[in-house]
């Protein structure tokens, strides 16, 4: 049996989740870029029930991306569906095999569209808000992130180093500015890193990668009473910042990368990056790079405030429950998977084959 599903635009302004045809006008792309995203997994372990769920991106995200299209293709599901998980903007294609002799393979083609984002710090703010009600789930604990014992300690010990400052976003820096000066990139880490906050803060050392870094800034951030949250997705270019280790294009496969966001009355919602920071100190040149050095120093002022367009975001869900299971995701970024045997490691590609693709659209 093949199952195909096609969202276009105009669809997805029908759908629950109130998606909007922001592109309806000819013009309404200038400034922006369009992506296309090929993600191909392959159930290598195959099983007469197997199961599959994959992160499609969100349907919009600010003023920094606006999906176009998604189509999928899964020849040999018993079923396959697009589906928002309620009362989030976590999207997926969750598919269901149950032929051990049938292909059991998902195609994904997505069309996205991005730019460069910017918050003018500088300036009193836009005007406008968002409810309280609204930013509530921002300021929540989550499995990997609680709010109380040594997270809240070292919030509180940051704003005192800082001089306790009133302002919003000068609260926010002082969490980024500390990360940067005390946290580090860790290679060794696994993918883009568990994002536990509480081993992060205790393992000794104060390292990890996206996951842990940037949801090192959320949690602090939360426990500081700002809202903030983590934005799982993918590079999908190379970055045109001059940066060789900020970026992706190709084989994305495993360039995976989480990125966090804060908000304050006037300006929104702020993007940040001190995870980005790390990974320019430690790999943008063999040997690494100082805190002083000029290409360190315009990442760090850079991504406060601002994002590079060649990103994808998919979600920026946490404690994701996969619809047929009873598996709770601390987040999720990778397309996840299982048999009849148990769970599939989205990190082993020998029993659990996926690839990612990009390229970018004229």
């Amino acid at each position: 049996m093949q199952r195909r599903h096609f969202l276009s635009l105009s669809t997805l302004a029908a759908t629950a989740g109130g998606f909007q045809n922001v592109f309806a006008a000819p013009d309404a792309l200038a400034g922006w870029r369009q992506y296309e995203v090929v993600t191909k997994v392959n159930v290598a372990e195959q099983t007469a029930l197997s199961r599959l769920w994959i992160p499609v991106p969100l349907a919009t995200l600010d003023n920094y991306q606006r999906t176009l299209d998604v189509n999928f293709n899964a020849p040999g599901a018993e079923s396959a569906r697009m589906l928002t998980l309620p009362g989030s903007d976590v999207r997926m294609v969750a598919v269901k095999f149950a032929d051990a002799g049938a292909p059991q393979s998902v195609e994904i083609v997505s069309r996205v569209a991005t730019r460069d984002r910017a918050v003018d710090l500088g300036s009193s703010g836009h005007g406008g808000s968002t409810s309280a009600t609204s930013l509530r789930p921002y300021l929540q604990a989550t499995s990997l992130a609680p709010l109380d014992g040594i997270v809240k300690e070292t919030a509180d010990r940051i704003q005192a180093e800082a001089g306790h400052p009133k302002d919003t976003v000068a609260k926010a820096r002082a969490i980024y500015e500390w990360i940067v000066e005390n946290a580090k990139r860790n290679p060794a880490t696994a993918g883009c890193g568990t994002g536990d906050v509480s081993y992060t803060l205790t393992s000794g050392n104060l390292s990890g990668k996206c996951a842990d870094l940037n949801g090192l800034f959320t949690a602090l951030a939360r426990a500081t009473r700002i809202p903030a949250r983590d934005v799982y997705g993918v590079r999908v270019e190379d970055s045109s910042r001059g940066f060789k280790s900020l970026g992706k294009s190709g084989d994305i496969s495993k360039a995976q990368h989480c990125r966090a966001e804060f908000y304050a009355d006037g300006h929104g919602w702020i993007p940040v990056d001190p995870a980005d920071v790390a990974k320019v100190m430690l790999e943008e040149q063999p040997g690494g790079l100082p805190k002083d050095a000029p290409k360190v120093r315009a990442a760090r002022a850079m991504l406060f405030g601002a994002w590079e367009g060649n990103w994808m975001a998919y979600n920026t869900g946490a404690d994701v429950r996969l619809p047929g299971s009873n598996r709770t995701e601390g987040f999720f970024m990778y397309p996840q998977g299982e048999t009849a045997n148990g769970r599939l490691d989205s990190l082993d590609p020998a029993h659990f084959a996926y690839t990612i693709t990009s390229r970018k659209l004229a």
